[in-house]
């Protein structure tokens, strides 16, 4: 596996979706379950002990498949990577006729395309990545770039999910709910005009969507804890 290979940087927009996948999971997952516990019991205490277990469960397995969703698509390149050598070294010539036509695709033709084609058939790196890219469209994942998204991922999940049991530590449970609740619509909906601003989208509706998805959750989480309430 080529490691030391020039690889595409983790671009600002690939960032702001790890948050937003990680943060959005831990708070959402964690709103439901809260509204279940307080609507099953008035224990403050069983209310937090059953979140802070949730939370670190939540936050390792988020990491953890992360992880290995990376390494999977980190394994699927190198295997990738592998057949396009051998068919460079079986069959040269139709490997070379795939690198004619994607240059011819993208408006290249005569001297220049031919140009093109000699010097990236020249290099049998360079040919090779050239393939991946261009006709498989797959960029090389190093090790560095998995731990990072797996610890964004993961650390994104645990501030999201904190967040709405924070109240839980300060107030009565009844109190607790309704500034969980209130808390935890105020990030959706910034969540979801940060990201709209992001990527050119509708705040007002993606701040909708946003909440939309985690109050559906937090209602789901409140009536199965009301099937479950105790004395």
């Amino acid at each position: 596996m080529h490691e030391e290979v020039v690889h595409e940087p983790h671009k600002k927009g690939n960032k702001l979706s790890d948050v937003i996948l990680g943060g959005q999971d831990g708070l959402v997952s964690i709103l439901g379950l809260l509204l279940g516990l307080a609507a099953a019991t008035r224990s403050s205490r069983i209310i937090i002990a059953g979140g802070l277990a949730t939370i670190f469960a939540e936050t390792l397995s988020m990491a953890a498949v992360a992880y290995t969703s990376k390494m999977a698509d980190r394994d699927h390149y190198a295997a990738e990577r592998e057949r396009e050598i051998k068919e460079v070294k079986e069959v040269p010539e139709i490997e070379r006729r795939e690198i004619i036509d994607i240059y011819q695709a993208k408006g290249f033709s005569g001297k220049l395309l031919k140009e093109i084609v000699d010097h990236i058939t020249s290099d049998h790196n360079l040919w090779i990545d050239t393939m991946m890219r261009e006709e498989l469209e797959l960029l090389p994942i190093v090790k560095r770039d998995v731990y990072w998204y797996s610890l964004t991922v993961g650390l994104s999940t645990l501030g999201g999910a904190l967040l709405p049991l924070v109240p839980f530590f300060f107030l009565s449970v009844h109190v607790a709910l309704i500034c969980s609740l209130f808390l935890s619509i105020v990030i959706l909906a910034a969540v979801g005009i940060y990201k709209a601003r992001m990527t050119f989208g509708n705040p007002l509706k993606s701040a909708l969507q946003m909440v939309v998805i985690g109050m559906g959750a937090a209602v789901a989480g409140y009536l199965i804890g009301v099937l479950f309430k105790t004395s």
